[in-house]
């Protein structure tokens, strides 16, 4: 590569940044479904037809802001993760969940973005799957480390659920049971519904010491995934 091919590239890196920084503060200030590209061009001192050179539309600005957001909390999670890698499948489950939880708090507005309402008139493309999955694996991981090792415990699935649970287990974790595979689809639902309430209200006059209430949900959690 040229240097003046270089710099173009690192130019090119610096206006996206730029770009995404302040998409991100009118998220914050308005709200996803009020993101414009014109507003953030105009804050940016650009004309819109040169911001539309970074980036086509506002679905795809949308689109690069949520793979960021699911990038920046698959990356606190696995770093969590790795720094009790050795410990056994339930200490390693709750720090997943709690770093999923302060990454939340550091960041409700991208929080929001990724777990709040549907922003109207916007569809996810199959591009954000691979980083919204990042904790969803680190989760799998474990209980299938728990499955191969100690065994899971306390698993059970009603026979009507069960077709669905066959179906969830093939799609997901097909080296895991069905009864697995909808216990961890549940507690993924519930992992985030737990954030979610903290991070937007609901627990408001309800809990008080969070930190302890959220510890003891995830555990509670760890244990309905079937690890000991």
């Amino acid at each position: 590569m040229s240097t003046a091919q270089g710099a173009r590239a690192r130019a090119r890196i610096e206006v996206t940044a730029a770009i995404k920084d302040e998409a991100r503060r009118q998220l914050a200030a308005e709200g996803a479904a009020k993101l414009s590209l014109r507003a953030v061009a105009r804050e940016l001192g650009m004309v819109s037809s040169a911001l539309y050179r970074y980036f086509a539309s506002r679905d795809d600005l949308l689109t690069a802001l949520i793979i960021d957001a699911y990038d920046s909390l698959g990356e606190s999670a696995e770093h969590a993760h790795a720094a009790v890698a050795q410990a056994g499948p339930t200490e390693r489950w709750v720090a997943v969940c709690e770093a999923a939880r302060g990454w939340a708090l550091a960041h409700p507005h991208e929080y929001a973005l990724i777990y709040g309402s549907p922003i109207p008139g916007y569809t996810a493309p199959q591009a954000t799957v691979p980083a919204a999955s990042r904790v969803g694996l680190l989760l799998i991981g474990i209980v299938r480390d728990a499955h191969r090792g100690p065994g899971l415990t306390g698993l059970a699935l009603s026979a009507e659920l069960r077709p669905e649970a066959e179906r969830m287990a093939a799609d997901l974790t097909p080296d895991l049971s069905p009864e697995a595979a909808t216990a961890l689809v549940a507690a993924w639902a519930q992992l985030f519904g737990l954030i979610g309430f903290e991070l937007f209200g609901q627990f408001n006059r309800v809990v008080e010491d969070r930190e302890q209430f959220f510890r003891h949900a995830v555990t509670q959690l760890a244990r309905g995934v079937g690890l000991a």
